[in-house]
């Protein structure tokens, strides 16, 4: 966004925020609470959507590049690259914009209204890229989230004495994400758990090994932050500041 939020707040947030993401699926929780601080902060409800909008499009189009380039850079590992269909992600994808565009198509009011809203996101999204500043946060931020996580979990094979290279844990880590989508779940509860096991395995990992380094991943990254996320959305809440 182009305006500037209150620093300290926002980063609670985002501990509330990962909190209420493991209690509701496909990541509302996260939104929820997103929404709600961003309109707390005086923003419209319109704004505010959008700009969650643009955070989540943003997140799943560094994935995309990053699965791109490393499939690229490594073509000798067709078993990984095979183990998530190639349209396993297009196909929704393509039936949403096809129901999407036949319902404007077939609805003038409905037509106006999107017309609108796109030239709203338009405006928004102009405005964030004229900063140089908000430009790095938001590609930035979603790249760093990715590489983040994914650095998680080559960890955690390191510690396990998996000789699978780094790169492979990351285009794997990759992969199950974007696959996890197509089963949304409270913080990706099973769905991404179940994937990351198959593509580990594809890469190279044994089977127990496989499914140890998924528990440590999660372990570190979503039930250990739980409790501290669930105290600070509280706090927040009993401050108004959600």
């Amino acid at each position: 966004m182009a305006e500037r939020l209150p620093a300290g707040r926002l980063v609670a947030a985002q501990f509330a925020a990962c909190a209420a993401n493991h209690v509701l699926p496909a990541g509302i929780g996260a939104s929820a609470v997103n929404l709600r601080f961003l309109t707390r902060c005086g923003l419209s409800t319109a704004r505010s959507a959008t700009a969650l909008a643009v955070k989540a499009a943003a997140g799943g189009l560094v994935r995309l590049g990053l699965a791109g380039v490393l499939l690229l850079a490594w073509p000798q590992t067709p078993r990984l690259s095979t183990t998530i269909p190639r349209n396993s992600l297009a196909i929704p994808v393509v039936g949403c914009i096809a129901v999407a565009a036949l319902a404007v198509a077939l609805s003038r009011p409905l037509r106006h209204r999107v017309g609108r809203v796109a030239r709203r996101v338009l405006t928004d999204v102009r405005a964030a890229h004229g900063r140089r500043s908000r430009v790095c946060a938001l590609w930035g931020g979603c790249l760093g989230f990715a590489l983040l996580h994914a650095a998680v979990l080559i960890a955690v094979v390191r510690a396990l004495d998996v000789t699978v290279p780094a790169g492979h844990v990351l285009l794997a880590y990759l992969l199950a994400s974007g696959a996890a989508v197509l089963l949304p779940t409270p913080g990706g509860l099973g769905s991404l758990d179940a994937a990351l096991v198959l593509t580990l395995t594809a890469a190279g990992a044994p089977g127990s090994a496989a499914l140890s380094a998924v528990i440590g991943y999660r372990l570190l990254t979503g039930w250990l932050p739980l409790l501290p996320g669930l105290l600070v959305l509280a706090l927040l809440a009993r401050r108004s500041v959600l």
